[in-house]
């Protein structure tokens, strides 16, 4: 249980420490859960707060909502690390919360990065849950439906948390100026325009742009009493400036399409050098794995099937460890992709096959490749005159599967790249055989 000790010295804490808010009134960001009247708020005011988990990017307020509603309750906390606790530690303290229980105090337990426990220990919380002998509060930024247990998932309620806008942030950075946890004891000459640039630097952030605001003015010039930040301290302390982006901005876009297209272009050099601008900018990994994914597909297809194997695994691996130690993945995916034989037949294939289902959404599925299980269908012909093709030496039959409308229509034209040229042998074997014994 987390109690404060006497020997803890509150000024030698990082601004953001110092500065976590004690109630729903000092909260920033979040309006959407906790304005007035809203859901999140009204269960917390109202001391009814069940089981939950909050999923959000990092620095949004997960733990700092956690421990509001611990002591707007008056409830006993417990801060759960699920990298150093075993299953051996959690009953231990679950047994500690069932003797609160019985004394009747609530105990919250609290897990960070509750996606990292696996299942034999999320499992290990669900009786307690059941029972009523713990709050279980989760804070996660992986989408729960896929990191926890769903007999767990289902027995607590998840609010999804925002990243902080830049005119929440800079609230929060003057607040910082003011505040005696903060600077208010000192005389700090920070322009607006300054402390708006840190909240667009930290991208939805709080933790990083208090840190950021405490460089700078640490890095101060000081002079006569008065701390003066100045745009050079400013640039010095966010030495990453000249590489971050929008994420939803032009920006975003164009370094995703330069990656995309140096690909294309055979050229790993320059798309190890865009991938790593994006990473070192602060981009999603597993943004960048999607994209890259997506590349095997569209660019280089069946010319090399394994490329989209590799893309799987670099994204399973982003998934796994995250970064910094998941670059050498997606770099290895980047230039195996870049060297790979290109073809788009499989892009430029799904795309004449999606003109058509657009435009001819009303033809009927031929009566031959229908399911009949039921006797009605049976007597309408559904299934009637089906070919099995395993029970042909060939493995091969002319059956009709196109609509009349669409007979003939050729889809998928493969090149004459990598491994797809044995495709398009492949497929011409089966054309001219069918045409061969055709009705």
């Amino acid at each position: 249980m987390e109690q404060p000790t006497f020997f803890e010295n509150n000024a030698s804490q990082p601004l953001a420490a110092r500065l976590r808010p004690r109630g729903l009134d000092e909260f920033v960001g979040q309006t959407h859960l906790l304005g007035e009247g809203k859901v999140l708020r009204r269960l917390i005011e109202g001391d009814s707060v069940s089981s939950m988990i909050f999923w959000g990017p990092p620095g949004v307020g997960k733990t700092t909502l956690a421990r509001i509603i611990a002591n707007r309750t008056k409830a006993a906390f417990i801060d759960f690390s699920a990298v150093t606790s075993g299953i051996k530690e959690i009953r231990g303290v679950m047994r500690e919360a069932e003797k609160n229980r019985l004394y009747g105090e609530k105990t919250i337990v609290f897990v960070d990065e509750i996606h990292r426990f696996n299942k034999a220990q999320q499992d290990a919380f669900l009786p307690f849950v059941e029972k009523g002998s713990i709050i279980l509060i989760g804070a996660t930024t992986e989408n729960p439906s896929f990191e926890v247990n769903g007999a767990l998932l289902s027995r607590c309620k998840v609010f999804v948390l925002q990243a902080l806008k830049p005119e929440e942030l800079a609230e929060l950075l003057s607040r910082a100026l003011t505040d005696p946890r903060g600077f208010g004891g000192m005389k700090v000459d920070i322009s607006a325009e300054m402390l708006m640039r840190i909240a667009i630097f930290a991208n939805g952030d709080a933790r990083s742009a208090l840190s950021t605001l405490e460089m700078v003015v640490l890095n101060g010039e000081e002079k006569d009493g008065k701390i003066t930040v100045t745009a050079e301290t400013l640039e010095q302390c966010t030495s990453k400036k000249s590489l971050l982006y929008d994420k939803n901005g032009e920006e975003h876009y164009n370094l995703i399409s330069a990656l995309h297209k140096s690909m294309r272009n055979s050229d790993p050099d320059a798309a190890l050098y865009w991938l790593a601008r994006m990473l070192e900018a602060g981009e999603d990994p597993l943004y960048v794995a999607r994209r890259v994914t997506r590349f095997a597909s569209e660019d280089v297809g069946l010319a090399d099937p394994r490329a989209l194997e590799l893309s799987v695994a670099a994204y399973q691996a982003c998934h796994l460890i995250g970064m910094p130690e998941c670059t050498v993945h997606l770099a290895e995916a980047v230039v195996y992709l870049s060297l790979a034989p290109k073809s788009n037949a499989l892009y430029t294939a799904y795309g004449r096959a999606r003109k058509d289902a657009l435009e001819q959404l009303a033809e009927p599925v031929p009566l031959v490749i229908r399911n009949a299980p039921t006797k009605l269908m049976k007597e309408l012909d559904y299934g009637k005159g089906y070919q099995y093709a395993h029970d042909t030496e060939e493995k091969l039959t002319n059956m009709q599967c196109l609509p009349d409308s669409l007979l003939g229509r050729e889809y998928y034209l493969p090149t004459d790249q990598g491994l797809e040229v044995r495709f398009k042998e492949r497929l011409k074997q089966i054309k001219d055989w069918k045409k061969k014994h055709s009705e």
